[in-house]
C-alpha cells in the first residue's frame, strides 16, 4: 500500500517519523487484526485473544509482559474473564515511564452497517469496523510508535509501557480500576500517561466532566387491569417524575455554562439522560407468543446518567434531584420512591502545563504545524480512575480518529491521521525519555 503521508509534510519528517511511516502497512495489518477480535461489552467477550494478539506483537521487540486477570472485580466470571496487558520497555538507563493505555472493549454493534464491522474493511484511505475509531486505531497507532521508538532509539531513558484494558465501555472497573487498585498507576512507577481516545490528532483532551447514575424507583400497589381504581399505578407516578424533569430540572441545567473546553459546544451546559426505564411485568423470554397478565404495575424504575461541571458539586446534584422527587410527592398522595446511587466520578482536567501536556503539545506543533487544541470530553473515560484512584494526575487522552464516530455504525479511522498522530506519540517519547 503506498504511502498516504503527504510530499510536503514528508520534507519535515524526523527519521522517528519517517520510520513510522514506513509501517503504514503493519499499522493497517495490526488494526484489522485488533478489529477482527469481537471484544463486545458487554459481556465481555474475547478479553484473553485480544491480550494475545498484544503480546505477540510486542515481545518480538523487547517488551516484557503481565497479564492482569481482575479477580473479583464487577463483571469478572470464569465465563467471562476481565483479562488486561500490560507490556513494559526497559530503557538502558533510569529515567521516567511513558504509559499509553488503551481499553480493548468495544460497544455491540447495532444497525445500520454498510460493511462486516468485525472485518476490518479498508476503502477510500479508512479502516472500517467496530472499534476502529474508538479504540482500536489509538491502541494500534501507540503500539506502532512504541516499537518505532524503542528500534530508533535503543538506548532511551526510562520506559515504554503499552497496556490494552478491559470494560471502558462499562465504567472501567474491570480494567483501569483494577490495575490502579493495585499500583499500577502508582506515580512512583508511572509519570506520565496517554490514552489515545478518539478527540482529533491535533486535540489534546485534558479531563472529563463528572458523571452521577442513579437509580429511581416508584412503587404502587398492585391489582386488576380492569379495575385499576384498586391498584396504585407505579408507571404513572413515574410520568409524573418525567414531567417533572421536563417542567423543573432540564430548563435549570440548560442555564448552566462551564468554563471547561468541553467538546461539542452542547456538552458545555449539565446534561440528564434517561438511560432507561421499565414498569410492570418482565419482559417475556424469546419466543413466547402469550399475551401478558392483566396487571397494574406496583413498580417502575428508571436509570438516570447526570454529567455535571467543575463548577458544581456532587452534593448538590443528589440534592437537586432528591427536591424534585420531593415536589412530585406534595401532588401525589401515595407517591413513593427509591433512589439509590450506582456510581459517580468527579470532573477532572490536568493542567496545561503539565509535562505530558507540554510535550505533545510542542510534538503537534512540530509534526502538524498547528497549535494544539485544548478540550475536554463530555463523557467520562478511563482518566477517572488514573486520577482518583492511581493519584496520577500527568494524564490526557491524545489519538487519531473523530469522537462523533464512536458508537455509530460504519464507525471508522483514518490511516493518514493514525499515521500523524503516532508521530505524535513518536515524538513525544523522544522529548520525555531521551536526556
Amino acid at each position: 500500500m503506498p504511502s498516504l503521508t503527504s510530499d510536503s509534510a514528508s520534507q519535515a519528517l524526523t527519521p522517528l517519523d519517517q520510520r513510522i511511516a514506513d509501517a503504514q502497512a503493519q499499522l493497517v495489518d495490526l488494526t484489522r487484526k485488533l478489529i477482527s477480535i469481537p471484544t463486545i461489552n458487554p459481556p465481555g467477550l474475547d478479553y484473553a485473544a485480544v491480550c494475545d494478539l498484544i503480546e505477540q506483537f510486542l515481545v518480538p521487540y523487547g517488551f516484557k509482559v503481565e497479564w492482569v486477570r481482575a479477580i473479583g472485580a464487577m463483571g469478572d466470571s470464569d465465563k467471562y474473564p476481565r483479562w488486561n496487558i500490560i507490556a513494559r520497555h526497559e530503557g538502558s538507563h533510569p529515567g521516567d515511564c511513558v504509559h499509553f493505555n488503551s481499553h480493548t472493549d468495544v460497544v455491540s454493534t447495532g444497525e445500520g452497517w454498510t460493511v462486516d464491522p468485525f472485518e476490518g474493511v479498508v476503502k477510500d484511505g479508512k479502516v472500517y469496523g467496530r472499534g476502529a475509531c474508538d479504540m482500536k486505531g489509538g491502541l494500534a497507532a501507540s503500539m506502532i510508535a512504541a516499537i518505532c521508538f524503542v528500534v530508533e532509539h535503543p538506548d532511551h531513558a526510562g520506559s515504554v509501557e503499552i497496556s490494552g484494558t478491559c470494560d471502558e465501555e462499562s465504567g472501567g472497573f474491570g480494567g483501569v480500576a483494577y490495575l490502579a487498585e493495585h499500583g499500577w498507576f502508582d506515580p512512583a512507577r508511572v509519570q506520565h500517561v496517554i490514552i489515545p481516545e478518539p478527540l482529533n490528532k491535533d486535540r489534546i483532551c485534558l479531563g472529563h466532566r463528572g458523571v452521577w447514575w442513579a437509580e429511581i424507583e416508584t412503587h404502587g400497589h398492585i391489582a386488576h387491569g380492569s379495575m385499576p381504581f384498586l391498584g396504585d399505578c407505579a408507571v404513572r407516578h413515574m410520568g409524573a417524575v418525567m414531567e417533572a424533569f421536563e417542567t423543573k430540572l432540564y430548563p435549570r441545567l440548560a442555564l448552566r455554562r462551564t468554563e471547561m473546553p468541553v467538546v461539542p459546544e452542547g456538552a458545555r451546559q449539565s446534561t440528564l439522560n434517561i438511560n432507561s426505564i421499565h414498569g410492570g411485568l418482565a419482559e417475556p423470554e424469546e419466543g413466547y407468543t402469550g399475551m401478558p397478565s392483566a396487571l397494574v404495575p406496583d413498580r417502575c424504575r428508571m436509570v438516570i446518567d447526570r454529567r455535571f461541571l467543575m463548577e458544581e458539586q456532587l452534593d448538590d446534584v443528589k440534592a437537586e434531584l432528591h427536591d424534585v422527587l420531593e415536589t412530585v410527592g406534595k401532588d401525589r398522595a401515595t407517591f413513593r420512591y427509591e433512589l439509590k446511587e450506582l456510581f459517580s466520578v468527579l470532573p477532572t482536567m490536568t493542567a496545561r502545563d503539565a509535562p505530558v501536556v507540554l510535550a505533545v503539545a510542542d510534538a503537534i506543533r512540530q509534526r502538524l504545524g498547528s497549535e494544539p487544541q485544548y478540550v475536554v470530553s463530555p463523557g467520562t473515560y478511563d482518566q477517572k480512575h488514573i486520577d482518583r484512584i492511581g493519584r496520577l494526575h500527568n494524564c490526557i487522552a491524545y489519538g487519531p480518529g473523530i469522537l462523533d464516530l464512536a458508537h455509530q455504525p460504519d464507525e471508522y479511522v483514518g490511516i493518514q491521521d493514525m499515521i500523524e498522530s503516532a508521530q505524535v506519540m513518536g515524538r513525544t517519547l523522544q522529548s520525555l525519555l531521551l536526556s
